[in-house]
């Protein structure tokens, strides 16, 4: 069974809205988009770099897979596997037939938690699948279904040591209790926490001894 991943930069807060720039997402009112740029160092982009590298699939919103639609396609020596992987894109109201779609290879449009449980089990190079795991990025509205039905494997996420008071957030309500496992951890040089989780079950309870 292929992992889903969801790779997100947030703030001390959780604040994962519109880290690249200021136009990506100016809902809600939000005034700090491009949040993340007086953190970037050597660490921080090899960090992203490595994942960047790494053969998935992509599992997307439809709003970011409009802004991704519009830009990676004509910038793919920066990073070709989002090109050549299979970008599955969630949405009940996108056609499969929209030139958005059509336009940017190996796309697809999936509709419901069903189909994205039948992505989980299609084994790498089996209808049109192409990575060992399945990625997600920015995404918020979908991030909070699969958190909500228990289908994320794993977290990879970059802390910065910011709060941003407002703005969508990574976890929000309806989230399970979950238990998750550090395997992996840096602190980079501007103070960013970049961490790695992997799903462990349940919440397990108990006395606090002092």
């Amino acid at each position: 069974m292929r992992k889903i991943v969801v790779l997100s930069m947030i703030s001390l807060d959780g604040v994962l809205q519109a880290p690249g720039g200021p136009k990506e997402d100016k809902s809600g009112g939000f005034k700090y988009g491009g949040w993340v740029a007086p953190y970037s160092d050597e660490e921080y982009d090899k960090a992203v770099q490595k994942e960047l590298a790494h053969p998935s699939d992509y599992l997307l919103g439809r709003k970011t897979f409009e802004l991704w639609a519009n830009y990676w396609p004509k910038h793919g020596d920066i990073w070709p596997g989002i090109n050549e992987g299979a970008k599955y894109v969630f949405s009940k109201r996108m056609k499969k037939s929209s030139t958005m779609v059509t336009g940017w290879k190996n796309s697809v449009v999936i509709r419901n938690v069903a189909d994205i449980k039948k992505l989980k089990n299609l084994p790498a190079g089996k209808e049109g699948s192409k990575g060992s795991d399945i990625q997600v990025w920015g995404s918020s509205k979908l991030i909070q279904l699969l958190l909500k039905n228990d289908l994320v494997d794993e977290l990879k996420l970059k802390i910065h040591p910011i709060t941003l008071g407002k703005g969508k957030k990574l976890f929000q309500n309806g989230t399970i209790p979950a238990a998750f496992t550090l395997t992996e951890s840096i602190v980079t040089s501007s103070g960013v926490i970049i961490a790695s989780y992997k799903r462990a079950g349940k919440v397990k309870t108990g006395n606090l001894a002092v």
